[in-house]
């Protein structure tokens, strides 16, 4: 067990550099895992290159649930971290023991920094610690910076991105230009826009196609957070055969007149012509997210890995170039950072309107899915899929299963559930559920989060209950217990549990209980629905004219997405 732990523990240490820095490869990220005997108290370290940073890291991992939740790291653990001996070169502790291999390694790298008086020096703690102050930790680490990952902030910016497929989100993205075919004067056109905010900037520029396969193939979901569709959704679908076509089997650059190209945002952005390389230049974009034209990078990004795997020759690229706009909102942005959003929204409909996007994606990046997907993996740890596929990464590497993830379509019909409207919820198609309309006025309050989730729950045990029952050839869908409440009465099931047995948070803890008691009265609902004159279009009786028999044919399918079974409901089990 001990062993199993020593693993958990490292492998903590690896989600945050393969999260942080990007580091896909286990044995680079091994290289850098210093923990072990006379380790001055570090257990990794990274040196970026770009940022100028380098991070001294320390982990305290938690062998049970409670403890990762509550117990924090000791002073004591900070005080053994000798950070200022080995930036001062120094190879012994204070005791004279001489620092292990891995801790060698990094002096070494320290001493072939070239412009290492331009780094700044981090700590970071992967640990709870909230009982000291910000001066307290910082005199504990010799007066370095320290960043603290507490168990909150494990889940949400260490797990939840690498299950989404988001985890690589450096901020900074450097494309390269090619001026041959151009003028100085005319490499870019940039102008101004005035909008809620004032200094919103539009850059338009012809960019190599290689440089936006590149990035979407390293970037994935992470620069598609505001895009309606996610990467891999992306590539469950067809590759767009034209775009891949006018590539890989045309030497001319038709590219750049047949495409309508890409929209990029960014928070800053700047272009340097004079980069020491002929005919060449770099445009430097801040936090981006491509919101349209997410097909066109996707498809590229495929012809740039079929290269990479040498199932392309490496110069189908060259000379062929797609225009991008980047939208860049300035400093004022930060300050209101809903009403940003809500622009992106306007900016990222109004630009994939051309496109086949169903509502159901357009929908994606609406605040409301946005609220939920965090609300329900931040209370109970579940995975709402706002985007389809969004989860694949995390199912395809086992970190959860698929029935960690509330499907977005599902959500929407247990919401209108909620509202007690199960016929609605069972006869309505997704495609109508989905239209503005209708999606805003059944989802539209976040703080409803635990009933829709104690809604999905009690879903979820009559599906439960179903497999149970399946084994019974004669009795499948147990008529003979609960009439046609499994078969055809799910939402009506699940609506009537909400509306007389949900008081909050504490009736998670009684999903069964509640399920036993609405179901069992089913068969005694069904037959006070069978004798209601106004159901007479779905059950009927009549007298076989043959045998003299009296028959009754009872169209329950119907009645389930009929127009009465609302106040049925509310009649028989007193809703109000």
């Amino acid at each position: 067990m001990e062993k199993i732990n020593q693993a958990r523990g490292r492998a903590l240490i690896h989600l945050y550099l393969k999260v942080t820095f990007g580091i896909l490869d286990f044995k680079s990220r091994e290289k850098l895992i210093t923990d072990k005997g006379y380790d001055a108290g570090i257990d990794a370290y990274y040196i970026d290159t770009e940022s100028k940073n380098i991070y001294f890291i320390q982990s305290k991992f938690r062998t049970n649930k409670d403890n990762f939740e509550s117990k924090e790291i000791s002073p004591d653990e900070l005080l053994k971290m000798d950070i200022d001996r080995i930036v001062d070169g120094e190879t012994h502790d204070e005791d004279g023991n001489e620092y292990n291999g891995k801790i060698k390694q990094l002096l070494r790298e320290l001493s072939q920094v070239d412009d290492i008086g331009r780094y700044n020096y981090k700590v970071i703690i992967l640990a709870n610690l909230k009982s000291l102050k910000p001066s307290q930790i910082r005199r504990l680490t010799n007066g370095f910076p320290a960043y603290i990952f507490d168990n909150e902030k494990v889940y949400k910016d260490l797990l939840f991105p690498v299950i989404t497929g988001t985890y690589y989100n450096n901020n900074l993205l450097s494309i390269s230009l090619n001026l041959t075919n151009k003028n100085s004067s005319s490499a870019r056109i940039s102008y101004n826009v005035e909008t809620e905010f004032k200094d919103c900037d539009i850059t338009v520029v012809f960019v190599p196609t290689e440089e936006i396969g590149r990035v979407l193939y390293t970037y994935k979901n992470s620069i598609l957070k505001y895009n309606p569709r996610c990467f891999l959704e992306m590539k469950a679908k067809s590759v767009n055969k034209e775009i891949h076509n006018t590539i890989t089997q045309k030497s001319t650059n038709e590219f750049a007149l047949f495409n309508n190209g890409i929209t990029m945002l960014s928070d800053e952005t700047s272009v340097n012509e004079r980069i020491g390389q002929k005919d060449k230049a770099q445009i430097v974009i801040s936090n981006p997210q491509i919101i349209n034209g997410g097909q066109t990078a996707f498809t590229l990004s495929r012809i740039y890995e079929e290269i990479q795997k040498g199932a392309e020759n490496g110069d189908i690229f060259e000379n062929k170039e797609v225009l991008l706009k980047i939208i860049t909102f300035g400093e004022h942005s930060a300050n209101s950072e809903t009403k940003k959003r809500s622009l992106i929204e306007s900016i990222s409909k109004a630009t994939n309107r051309q496109n086949e996007v169903s509502d159901a994606d357009r929908r994606s990046n609406d605040k409301i899915q946005i609220d939920l997907q965090e609300l329900l993996f931040h209370k109970f740890g579940y995975y709402y899929e706002r985007k389809k596929g969004e989860f694949a990464d995390g199912i395809k590497d086992k970190y959860i299963s698929r029935n960690q993830i509330i499907d977005r379509e599902l959500l929407l019909r247990l919401a209108i559930c909620c509202d007690m409207h199960p016929a609605v919820a069972r006869r309505s198609s997704g495609k109508f559920l989905f239209q503005e309309s209708n999606f805003t006025k059944y989802l539209n309050d976040s703080e409803r989060v635990t009933e829709y989730f104690y809604a999905f729950n009690i879903y979820q045990s009559i599906n439960n209950l179903e497999k149970s029952l399946r084994e019974d050839v004669n009795d499948r869908f147990g008529t003979s217990a609960y009439g046609q409440a499994i078969r055809y009465g799910r939402f009506a099931v699940t609506a009537v549990c909400v509306k007389t047995l949900y008081k909050g948070p504490e009736s998670l803890n009684e999903i069964d209980q509640h399920l036993k008691s609405v179901i069992g009265r089913w068969i005694e609902f069904e037959n006070s629905a069978q004798e209601n004159a106004k159901n007479s279009s779905y059950f009927r009786t009549y007298k076989d004219e043959d045998t003299g028999v009296l028959k009754q044919d009872l169209n329950y399918e119907g009645y389930y997405k009929g127009r009465t079974i609302q106040d049925d409901l509310k009649k028989y089990f007193e809703i109000k």
